[in-house]
């Protein structure tokens, strides 16, 4: 149920004037008018200069949005349609930056507006749950582009933002995804301390498995199918309906929150507006290039008949799919291990579909690496707007390598897990995934 702050709160920047949004005081924008008329001459020789504006509305990009969108090397957590189920239910200032050429846009940053204790961060859109982050950039931003936008973001940013953000974080950003080397990675950057992990999905199934020692994955199969047939058989079910998939969801929630307690950790999907989130996703149907939210299942038969032991959620754009999430019902058939199970069956399904890249997401995890060929290495942009900024940009990189270096000791990084769920069930702020921090 959405909170009615969010509501006012989308209600009153509808009706914000969608103009290069510059925070700044009147009379140096009363200045910046009057010299821009003043050069106005000047800017039809500079044609190919690359300028940025800063937006408000998502509405009056989505055209351009969507057509940026198509390329394979665009992430999906910044697809329109993720984008716009987050700022419909977040009650966060959206600070759109597109970058144009010739009145061409050649790139849209969508960011949202965080404010801290001590900072306010402009970051990617919903970039608590994403997995992976890219920007969205024309196919055609050519190199000598890309050092131009280097110094143009710096400054640009600077002076459209800074009175209403101290830093911008760009965080987990790949600098090579699928072959391409990202516009951004001449930016200075800290390695984030979470990888991503992938599985490329071959010409067929078999030579999928392959590349994961095949005897052992179809040996687990037959095991986990021979244990569900002996409660009398189950079904790889996909939510197809609204009512099934907002079903699923809830049970998924359910199923999360128990699995979570269970093992001492926070549940980062408690809360009311990260679960209207995923809602508003799961409403979105398929579309030719794929969807926000597909939910997948293992559900019983026989004696059980109807009980849903495992669910996925998957994300799928083009030939790339991201495993958002996953739970597993521990009071049945816990021994027959339908979570893998249930894997095995996605991963054939999308192999048999044509997808390339079955993606695990950010985390590291045994059973990513067990299946897994490959690791994304993910860095953060950190660019300071202001004073205060040069501070946060410290503290952040500081709490990246601090917490790389609590990941790798297994002790204290259940201690600080644990700490963290503690906050929680005393009402204290929790932000991002588990496998994010």
């Amino acid at each position: 149920m959405r909170k009615k702050g969010v509501i006012h709160f989308r209600e009153q920047q509808a009706i914000m004037t969608d103009v290069d949004f510059n925070m700044m005081p009147v009379n140096e924008a009363r200045s910046r008018v009057w010299h821009a008329r003043r050069e106005a001459v000047r800017d039809v020789v500079l044609t190919r200069d690359l300028r940025l504006s800063v937006h408000v509305s998502m509405q009056a990009l989505e055209a351009d949005w969507r057509a940026l969108e198509a390329s394979s090397s665009t992430s999906l957590h910044q697809s329109f349609d993720w984008c716009a189920a987050w700022a419909a239910t977040h009650a966060s200032q959206l600070l759109l930056v597109r970058g144009t050429i010739d009145r061409k846009t050649v790139f849209i940053l969508p960011l949202e507006l965080v404010r801290g204790r001590f900072f306010r961060t402009a970051r990617f859109i919903g970039s608590p749950h994403s997995n992976i982050n890219t920007g969205l950039f024309a196919a055609d931003f050519d190199p000598l582009t890309r050092e131009q936008l280097a110094r143009t973001l710096i400054a640009d940013l600077a002076t459209k933002l800074s009175r209403v953000a101290d830093i911008v974080t760009l965080e987990k950003l790949p600098f090579d995804w699928r072959g391409v080397t990202h516009p951004l990675a001449s930016l200075p950057a800290v390695r984030n301390q979470n990888s991503s992990f992938q599985l490329p999905l071959l010409d067929s199934f078999e030579a999928t498995l392959a590349q994961v020692n095949a005897k052992r994955r179809r040996k687990k199969f037959r095991v986990s199918e021979k244990r569900l047939e002996a409660l009398g058989g189950y079904e790889h079910v996909v939510a197809t309906t609204p009512d099934e998939r907002r079903h699923m969801l809830d049970l998924f929630f359910e199923q999360k929150a128990v699995r979570f307690k269970a093992l001492g950790l926070p549940n980062v999907f408690q809360d009311c507006e990260t679960q209207a989130f995923f809602h508003a996703l799961a409403a979105v149907g398929p579309t030719g290039d794929g969807q926000p939210l597909e939910l997948h299942a293992i559900r019983l038969r026989g004696k059980h008949e109807g009980r849903i032991v495992a669910i996925a959620g998957l994300s799928r754009k083009g030939d790339h799919v991201i495993c958002q999430f996953g739970s597993i019902d521990d009071d049945i058939a816990a021994d027959a291990s339908p979570g893998e199970l249930l894997f095995y069956l996605m991963i054939r399904k999308f192999n048999a579909e044509g997808v390339s890249l079955f993606d695990f997401g950010i985390g590291d995890q045994a059973y990513k690496r067990s299946w897994c060929t490959v690791e994304t290495v993910q860095r953060d942009i950190v660019l300071p707007l202001t004073l205060n900024g040069r501070l946060a940009a410290w503290v952040h990189q500081l709490s990246v390598r601090l917490k790389a270096e609590i990941k790798k000791n297994k002790r204290a990084y259940a201690f600080l897990q644990r700490l963290r769920q503690r906050r929680q069930i005393t009402g204290g702020a929790l932000t991002g995934a588990v496998d994010d921090d």
